[in-house]
């Protein structure tokens, strides 16, 4: 049996990184949270280049995706990005974690200050930008996520209250697997 990956998905604002590390550590398993920022930080230029970049060059796309992925099979892992439970279908359990824009914009907003209104209008231009490009490199709808094992509003629950609901999740998933393994 491989080991249990839990794959959490959403976009910018959701609460991936926030959800997916506070469960990683509740769970003692590894967090895989390789994001274009990470990428942005080891080339030292600023997120906007690294996205506009990724508009048309579609290899950082498949570096992130293919970090992430090799990072996540490595063992006990939690891995957190917009496209996980896309990339992992054999995942122990695939979580959307959705959001308004509005919602996510002013927690982008708060965290990283600057004009609401100009974070609103970045948040849904990269919304669009994110799901051109991935339509056109892996012909992934990251709209459509009903397959997700779970679908979760955070503008409904607090982080913690999530990392609860996917921890009482993943339990059931243990509890099924060993059944049908015995």
């Amino acid at each position: 049996m491989s080991a249990p990956m839990i794959a959490i998905s959403g976009k910018s604002g959701c609460g991936n990184t926030t959800v997916s590390r506070l469960l990683a550590a509740k769970l003692g398993f590894e967090l895989v949270n390789f994001t274009f920022r990470n990428l942005a930080a080891e080339r030292g230029v600023d997120l906007a280049t690294i996205i506009e970049l990724a508009e048309e060059d579609f290899s950082f796309d498949r570096l992130v995706d293919a970090r992430q992925v090799e990072l996540a099979r490595a063992g006990d892992s939690v891995i957190g990005s917009r496209l996980a439970i896309w990339m992992l279908p054999d995942a122990s359990l695939r979580i959307y974690l959705t959001a308004s824009a509005e919602a996510r914009a002013r927690r982008i907003w708060s965290r990283e200050g600057g004009e609401y209104e100009a974070v609103l209008a970045f948040t849904r231009d990269r919304d669009a930008k994110d799901h051109e490009r991935y339509r056109r490199i892996y012909a992934i709808d990251n709209d459509d996520f009903a397959f997700a094992d779970l679908i979760i509003n955070t503008e409904r629950f607090a982080p913690e209250a999530i990392v609860e609901i996917i921890i009482q999740a993943y339990n059931e998933t243990k509890k099924n697997r060993i059944a049908i393994s015995s």
